[in-house]
């Protein structure tokens, strides 16, 4: 049963990913413009610590929409693996740096945990909240994040996942 929840939650997240305009620009309150960042199309790969601890993606579908993900070791008792995706919106003006950028990120996005034979998986819903800083000469961001969750399946409880991390970008 688990298993299907998961599914579902999955196949509703892309449904909202998907159905999110791609064509989005970026209104600057500063001499930037969108054309500056051009992060469309990009994707990066790192790690994450923290829950979960593993491998962190991300993949830009426009210069302030980006979808991301992680696998790894979660830090609960008995789970084998963790996966999370989201969908991220980044407001890249609201805290001004003198060099670089860092937007503050927020998004939605579903989380599942895989536990041994002897307990059940686990299927939930998180609300990433983070901040990643992007270096101007460099293809590395460094990121911090916090995620309230809702696990749905198979008991309702609250939780709080997030960690810090680092990713390249190709």
């Amino acid at each position: 049963m688990p298993m299907k929840v998961f599914l579902i939650i999955a196949a509703l997240t892309a449904g909202v990913e998907s159905g999110v305009c791609a064509d989005q620009t970026v209104v600057s309150s500063n001499n930037a413009t969108a054309d500056n960042f051009n992060y469309a199309g990009k994707l990066g790969a790192g790690i994450i610590i923290g829950e979960p601890t593993g491998g962190s993606v991300k993949y830009w579908l426009n210069d302030t929409l980006a979808l991301d993900g992680a696998v790894g070791w979660s830090l609960h008792d008995h789970s084998d693996l963790y996966v999370h995706s989201d969908v991220l919106w980044h407001d890249f003006y609201l805290i001004p740096v003198p060099q670089g950028r860092l937007p503050l990120y927020f998004g939605v996005g579903g989380l599942a945990r895989f536990r041994d034979n002897h307990y059940d998986n686990e299927v939930g819903v998180r609300v990433p909240v983070g901040l990643s800083y992007m270096f101007d000469n460099a293809s590395v961001d460094i990121f911090v994040e916090v995620a309230p969750a809702v696990d749905v399946a198979p008991d309702i409880r609250t939780e709080l996942t997030g960690g810090i991390g680092i990713r390249y970008w190709f």
